[in-house]
C-alpha cells in the first residue's frame, strides 16, 4: 500500500469535515488514509476525538443481552460499536463484566 501524504489544505478540509460530523472511517475512505492517521491529523490540530459509545436507548437491551450470555463483541456487533464501548457502558451501569476467553460449554452427561 502506498503511503498518502496530505497537504495542509487537505488537513484543513479533513478537520472541517470531522467537525461537521464525519466519522474517522469516512475520513479515511475520503482521503485514502487509515482512520488512525485521520485521528493523528486531528490530534495534531488539537481537535478532540469523539468517542462513539452505546446509545442510551440501547443500553437496557444491551445489559439484558449480556446477562443472557452474549459476549461484549456480540453485543457490540449488534449495535455497531466496539466491544470496549460496550464494556464501558455496561461497567458504568454497574454490570459485572465476565472474564474474557472462551465461553464454557455445557457438559453433556450420559445418565
Amino acid at each position: 500500500m502506498t503511503q498518502t501524504f496530505l497537504s495542509p489544505a487537505q488537513v484543513d478540509e479533513l478537520v472541517a469535515s470531522y467537525e461537521s460530523g464525519a466519522t474517522l472511517v469516512e475520513l479515511g475512505e475520503r482521503f485514502s488514509i487509515h482512520r488512525r492517521t485521520a485521528a493523528a491529523h486531528l490530534v495534531r490540530r488539537s481537535v478532540p476525538i469523539r468517542q462513539r459509545g452505546l446509545d442510551e436507548c440501547h443500553l437496557a437491551e444491551a445489559v439484558e443481552l449480556y446477562d443472557e450470555g452474549l459476549t461484549l463483541m456480540e453485543v457490540g456487533l449488534r449495535y455497531g460499536v466496539s466491544q470496549q464501548a460496550v464494556r464501558r457502558a455496561l461497567a458504568a451501569e454497574g454490570v459485572t463484566i465476565r472474564p474474557g476467553g472462551r465461553r464454557a460449554q455445557a457438559v453433556a452427561t450420559n445418565v
